[in-house]
């Protein structure tokens, strides 16, 4: 996109809304602007008739005057300002809620190739260059565009001569400003850049911290933080120091511009054709404009960081789903729950080496079938593509004859409940963690879900039992605690499908028991589609499918596979050696 397609959208989707507001904060800029023209004005009369003619009736006039101009000076800055800050933080709202709904909404697959970290830099950092932009850049604009037309329009009052050699400073101070613009661009780019890198490695400190403690790495962590974070510095320093240039600018064009003022004006009064009290008006004017001629000057700078950030956000605002709705879905209905995949193929890259080939698999409905095979062989995928978490390229798969493609996704997954190994819980209570697979679950409908997954147990012993804060993924939990709220979470969905992805993997043989009886209830009369890693699980399915390089080379009960195939007998045995 280019800048002003940027612009003209961040204004369509974002500020529209809010022009009656930012249209009251240009009037208050206006009101700003004759108060700080009419400060200048008013030292022409000031000096003239109260220290050269000493006219007494003014007195009180012309000071009061003046203070009344600065209280009306003050209070539409005020009022400017107050303005465009509610506008800035509700377009940040905007945006942000744009954002979360891409992200929540996005396919698996950009979640994947993104680390969180990055997410959390574009969210926080980058939407805060465009609040800059769409707030401080658009009030800045307007009031200093004003205050300086209408102090050179004082100035011209005063001296059209020399105002024509002030007004000089105002393109050579734009095109210092235009060539930091595009220095700032580039730095800010890079700033982000390094934000987001060290953002997720702080995210990576406190997932992995005992992993940090038991190797004793804490030394080479500190050394690789402060390599991050020195060049987040030095990348600042920069940033900085690139706004920090217009100051010497700005000042030796002001100084040269007074002192060509000065010699000029000592001419002028020299030869009658200019007052002292005409040069000290002009002087305030000028003066007065130091600061809008120097926030204009660097207005760019502040537009080049929200275009920077407005390119990094807008892609995730904009990006497009790959896994969605058929235009012409319908909900699927499920009775039997049976599943086939017929000649399904799938690489997450789309490349030639395809991580499923060809799959072809009949699972019988409200009975649970067994994927077997080594890691990497394929059989997460198989479940992933189920509930259409990724698309498949080829081939099609088909619940009760009906194609998931062709079904909406919201009614499919609503049949599909989850239990992984990997046990995702949120920093919440047990209770809302447990609620999480239907917000409107009664509290008896939520015990007795623990109840039957044998959660109730633990969560009893706890001081505040299901009020219990759990903390970040269930930090405060063991793996079989946390196994067991996952499991009442699927119980409470009562989903006619459950994928089971090594859901008894790492637990002692106690806590196994109780899982296995707690998965038991959960898949009674359900589809049920599990990767085998334990002996127990294997033989109470119905029927086993052994997935090898993508492929599968086994199927039926298990004493068949024990003679038709090599990989599975491989696999039983090294299951008994263990036992």
């Amino acid at each position: 996109m280019t800048n002003i397609e940027i612009l003209k959208r961040l204004y369509k989707d974002y500020t529209k809304k809010y022009l009656k507001q930012i249209l009251l904060s240009v009037f208050f800029s206006l009101l700003l602007a004759a108060s700080t023209s009419s400060v200048a004005y008013l030292l022409d009369p000031a000096i003239k008739q109260l220290f050269i003619n000493q006219d007494q009736n003014l007195i009180f006039v012309i000071p009061g005057l003046i203070v009344l101009a600065f209280f009306i000076k003050g209070g539409s800055l005020y009022l400017a300002k107050v303005i465009m800050i509610n506008v800035s933080e509700n377009v940040r709202k905007d945006i942000q809620v744009d954002m979360f709904a891409s992200i929540i909404k996005a396919d698996t697959k950009l979640i994947d190739n993104k680390h969180s970290g990055k997410f959390i830099t574009n969210i926080v950092n980058d939407v805060n260059m465009i609040t800059n932009l769409v707030s401080t850049a658009i009030l800045n604009l307007f009031k200093d565009s004003l205050t300086l037309i209408g102090l050179l329009s004082v100035m011209f009052y005063q001296n059209w001569k020399l105002s024509l050699v002030a007004i000089i400073m105002i393109p050579l101070a734009s095109i210092a400003a235009r060539t930091l613009g595009k220095r700032i661009s580039k730095v800010t780019t890079e700033a982000m850049q390094k934000a987001g890198i060290l953002n997720t490695y702080l995210m990576e400190i406190f997932k992995n911290h005992k992993l940090m403690k038991i190797f004793q790495k804490e030394s080479y962590e500190k050394n690789r933080a402060n390599i991050y974070i020195n060049n987040l510095k030095e990348t600042s320093r920069k940033i900085n120091i690139v706004f920090v240039r217009a100051s010497p600018i700005m000042e030796a064009l002001t100084g040269i511009m007074i002192a060509c003022l000065i010699f000029i004006s000592a001419k002028l009064v020299a030869n009658n054709e200019l007052e002292v009290s005409n040069f000290f008006s002009f002087l305030a004017a000028m003066m007065l404009a130091y600061q809008p001629v120097r926030s204009l000057a660097t207005l760019n700078i502040v537009i080049q960081q929200g275009l920077s950030g407005a390119r990094r956000v807008l892609p995730i605002v904009d990006d497009i789903n790959e896994v969605k709705d058929n235009d012409k879905a319908t909900d699927i209905n499920i009775n039997e729950g049976k599943i086939t995949f017929s000649d399904v193929s799938f690489d997450y890259d789309k490349n030639e080496n395809k991580i499923l080939k060809s799959i072809k698999l009949d699972i019988p409905g409200k009975k649970m079938t067994s994927l077997v095979g080594h890691s990497g062989a394929g059989k997460s995928t198989i479940l992933n593509l189920i509930p259409r978490f990724y698309n498949i390229h080829e081939g099609d798969i088909k619940i009760d004859n009906q194609s998931i493609y062709k079904s909406t996704i919201r009614s499919l997954r609503n049949n599909i409940s989850l239990v992984s190994q990997d046990t995702t819980l949120f920093d919440d209570t047990i209770k809302n963690n447990i609620a999480y697979a239907n917000l409107d679950a009664s509290d008896d409908q939520i015990k007795a879900a623990a109840k039957f997954s044998f959660a109730d147990e633990f969560i009893e012993k706890l001081p505040k039992k299901y009020e219990t804060i759990i903390g970040e993924n269930g930090i405060k939990l063991s793996g079989g605690e946390k196994q067991r709220l996952s499991i009442a979470r699927a119980i409470l969905k009562k989903s006619q499908i459950i994928l089971l992805d090594e859901a008894t993997s790492s637990l002692d043989a106690d806590t196994e028991n109780k899982i296995q009886k707690a998965i038991s209830f959960l898949t009674e009369g359900k589809t049920t589609i599990v990767i085998a890693h334990r002996l127990s699980t294997i033989l109470n399915s119905d029927k086993i499918y052994v997935i090898d390089n993508g492929s599968v080379v086994g199927e039926g009960k298990h004493d068949d596979l024990l003679s038709t195939s090599k990989i599975y007998k491989n696999f039983y045995e090294k299951q008994i050696k263990r036992l």
